[in-house]
């Protein structure tokens, strides 16, 4: 009888964790630009257009563009659509939608990716609190992310937090992933499970982290595209996600403008004494 082996995860030097971190910039930099770019009436293309600009402007390439023949530069899900939302010219954005931008680049060999989930100008108070449940989730998980914890401890922590507000559904078959020479790579991480399992974390490791919660229950349909995921029962979803590495010194957030020091601070303060 042959053990099952593990995946193998690729684990970065130094200097290739730097080089990671400036397509990570450049993914967090763009997400910026689409985030104050969103408007009720603007559609997905366009958001696309301005994403691609920005990226080659940059120095960099879209990873999504071209991907298992995906057309956009981003991801563009709006309201029950969870993840993979293609952009099309005829859908725009109205008052009171979310949408999670999905996007991701590449620089001198190596891969960024980040998504957002943005309101359309007012949401109901509903609706912000997933998005604040969803994007807190994301940052537990990464400060779970430490040399010498599991991979599920991940896991665990993200899925706790979410449990710990409410009877939200957290998707099952869609989750975070390796990331490096390659913008998926082993190993799968999910949003959910027991902690104390998988691989020991170690520096240069780097993962993509993305939790994706939706108001009704986990329940989700692939449309007939081939890349759209929407909720089952059409309630609305929300999408953050981050890549970061390993390192001695705790994770550091590659894709987000300040490397997770704001938010890692927050949640240093809001831990019980």
């Amino acid at each position: 009888m042959f053990k099952r082996r593990r995946p193998a995860i690729q684990v970065k030097t130094p200097e290739q964790v730097e080089a990671m971190r400036a397509a990570g910039l450049l993914v967090g930099e763009t997400l910026e630009v689409l985030r104050e770019a969103v408007r009720p009436g603007i559609t997905t293309m366009e958001l696309d257009e301005i994403a691609e600009r920005h990226i080659r402007s940059n120095g960099g390439v879209p990873s999504f563009k071209g991907y298992h023949g995906f057309t956009g530069t981003i991801c563009a899900s709006i309201n029950e659509e969870i993840v993979h939302g293609i952009p099309a010219r005829e859908r725009a954005v109205q008052e009171g939608d979310i949408i999670s931008i999905d996007c991701g680049a590449i620089v001198e060999g190596w891969h960024g990716d980040a998504a957002v989930t943005v309101p359309v100008g007012e949401i109901t108070d509903e609706l912000r609190t997933l998005l604040e449940v969803t994007e807190t989730s994301l940052w537990r998980g990464l400060a779970a992310g430490k040399a010498g914890a599991r991979l599920s401890d991940i896991s665990h922590t993200i899925e706790a937090h979410i449990r710990s507000q409410g009877p939200y559904g957290i998707v099952e078959g869609y989750g975070g992933h390796g990331i490096g020479t390659e913008m998926h790579m082993d190993p799968l991480v999910p949003n959910h499970g027991p902690a104390g399992h998988g691989p020991e974390l170690v520096p240069g490791m780097c993962f993509a982290i993305e939790p994706m919660v939706n108001l009704g229950t986990k329940e989700t349909i692939e449309l007939d595209d081939g890349w759209t995921v929407v909720t089952a029962d059409g309630r609305r979803s929300a999408h953050f996600e981050h890549s970061f590495a390993v390192t001695p010194a705790g994770p550091r957030v590659l894709t987000a403008l300040d490397e997770g020091r704001e938010w890692f601070a927050k949640l240093e303060a809001d831990a019980p004494s």
